[in-house]
């Protein structure tokens, strides 16, 4: 069994990990898009809109809740992409140990 302070290192070590892999992730960029291409939003790795672009030919449709839809598709879809790749570098600093966020 290992001691309270080997413990409290291991911790302190894989905080410091994790501030830097946060670090890195902020400066990352997660892209998807919606309606074929109309659509595309950009994220960071802390999952915060960066980009968006709308292709024009989806201002012509007129269709606001349309082009709502697509905007809040993209926009979630990058979110998730951006999420699930933190999650699994998380999960191979924390080795498997479940973290609560």
């Amino acid at each position: 069994m290992k001691s309270f302070g080997d413990m409290v290192k291991k911790a302190q070590k894989m905080k410091r990990e994790m501030d830097a892999l946060q670090e890195r992730f902020a400066e990352e960029r997660f892209e998807a898009s919606a309606g074929g291409g109309l659509v595309r939003a950009v994220v960071d790795g802390k999952q915060m809109l960066k980009q968006i672009s709308l292709d024009p030919g989806v201002l012509a449709e007129k269709d606001v809740t349309l082009i709502e839809d697509l905007i809040l598709t993209a926009v979630g879809e990058a979110q998730r992409s951006s999420e699930a790749k933190m999650n699994e570098a998380l999960g191979k600093i924390a080795g498997g140990f479940p973290l609560p966020f």
